[in-house]
């Protein structure tokens, strides 16, 4: 017969190993390249010390001579604060008493649940892997009803819960995303947006400047990263090329060579939005060329740039093209997926008040990049 003891049973011996393994290596394709690491984790925070240019203590001289000096590493000190990343799984009462006697309709149920909390976890990783931290979605352009035009749209999907910012405060909250119309680039919501105007900024709920710091926070200049001015400290500013206008192999190949002369970096992962893409495409087919295609850790297939995976992701944005090195990126975490367990152990709880159960994963982590030179974006790259 199936209890709340057993489905406690089996949600930590059967499914969170196998959830923690879709989580980490097959929700994303950049997400299968950084490795993940519990080094450098001092309480709450993430403190690294990490090397700048090479050690000074060579030279050449007379047989009998002066050795060179010694001069040791350079070192910067990163320091970032643990994100807290959650996701939570939700059965009533009556659906477990309904299935206490058929385990296969119990398994369902709970992969149901399961399937439905990896399909968001999908999306918010893979939208915070390349947002800048603040858990930004988009900016309100107008408003009409409950629909709001927003700038874009491509961090939005139904059943997501937001919200939205008038001047920092916050005007809307836990207001549920009804629908989403890409092409005209309108969100419909639950709720009606009272005192909502353009310029609004709209979150993911409750997640406001609290999300793991993504490529969006790495590639923009004008912020300090990892708590270091980025004036004082040159190699925290990677490459940024504007305004490319249309793409080509030269350019790309320029970039590349550019990071290895420079910083040593060498790009193995190309992420690009979905106009660039086609315009990769459209110019290797002008040119003759077949397009390689190359398959990645966690079942993904991408284009091939020399033997570099050009990877769509709907994240990057429009005209965007991002080049990594990621051997320098790393996720460190206090531990992997966890289920919030009670002072008994127990992973269901009631929800106060309401006749369902409801468990909770968790993961304190954050992105680290060491070599932040060693990267690059283009960006306005036109078809």
């Amino acid at each position: 017969m199936v209890t709340i003891n057993s489905a406690e049973n089996a949600l930590k011996s059967v499914y969170l190993g196998a959830v923690t393994e879709l989580l980490n290596t097959k929700i994303n394709p950049l997400m299968s390249k950084i490795e993940q690491t519990t080094t450098d984790v001092w309480g709450k925070e993430i403190r690294k010390a990490v090397s700048v240019g090479i050690n000074g203590g060579i030279g050449a001289g007379e047989e009998s001579g002066e050795l060179p000096g010694a001069h040791g590493n350079n070192y910067l000190q990163f320091v970032s604060t643990l994100k807290n990343l959650y996701g939570q799984i939700e059965i009533s009462d009556k659906a477990i008493r309904a299935s206490a006697n058929d385990r296969g309709a119990f398994t369902d149920l709970l992969n149901a649940e399961i399937d439905g909390l990896l399909k968001a976890s999908k999306f918010n990783l893979g939208r915070m892997l390349y947002g800048d931290g603040t858990g930004l979605l988009g900016t309100v352009e107008s408003v009409e009803s409950n629909t709001l035009t927003v700038d874009d749209t491509r961090n939005f999907i139904e059943g997501l819960a937001v919200d939205i910012y008038t001047d920092e405060a916050r005007t809307i909250a836990n207001a549920y995303v009804v629908a989403v119309n890409r092409a005209d680039n309108t969100v419909t919501i639950d709720k009606t947006p009272a005192g909502v105007s353009s310029g609004a900024k709209i979150y993911v709920q409750n997640s406001k400047d609290k999300e793991i710091t993504g490529l969006g926070a790495i590639f923009d200049t004008t912020k300090s990263l990892y708590g270091i001015d980025r004036s004082a400290s040159p190699v925290l500013n990677p490459i940024v090329k504007n305004g490319v206008g249309a793409i080509s192999e030269t350019m790309m190949q320029e970039i590349i060579d550019r990071l290895d002369t420079e910083t040593g970096a060498t790009v193995d992962f190309i992420a690009v939005s979905s106009d660039v893409k086609y315009a990769y495409m459209e110019y290797m087919s002008q040119y003759k060329r077949n397009i390689d295609i190359m398959n990645l850790d966690g079942g993904f297939k991408s284009l091939s740039f020399n033997g570099i995976p050009v990877v769509y992701d709907r994240f990057v944005p429009k005209g965007t093209m991002y080049m990594l090195d990621t051997s320098v990126f790393h996720l460190h975490q206090l531990c992997d997926w966890r289920f919030l367990e009670t002072e008994n152990g127990n992973i269901l709880r009631q929800s106060q008040g309401y006749p369902v159960y409801t468990a909770t994963l968790v993961k304190y982590c954050d992105l680290v990049c060491d070599r932040p030179n060693g990267q690059a974006v283009l960006t306005g790259i036109t078809e």
